[in-house]
């Protein structure tokens, strides 16, 4: 279950880089909906996570701390 939250997050982050692209091609730099810097806004939710603490925990798994058959 786990695996597919960060699944989902990874999804959906793929789907904002594809939504500042297009907004990009679109619109440019210009002002964005509703008053926002559009691009420049779009760009800086690219490393919002939904679930970041999933990925800190992966983080830790990996670096061997926490690892399978460690003596630790």
């Amino acid at each position: 279950m786990l695996e597919s939250l960060v699944d989902l997050d990874q999804q959906f982050t793929l789907w904002r880089y594809r939504h500042v692209a297009m907004v990009e091609r679109m619109i440019g730099s210009r002002i964005g909906t509703g008053g926002s810097s559009g691009v420049k806004y779009l760009s800086a939710t690219l490393a919002k996570r939904f679930f970041p603490e999933l990925w800190n925990l992966r983080s830790k798994l990996g670096s061997g701390t926490y690892g399978v058959g460690s003596d630790k």
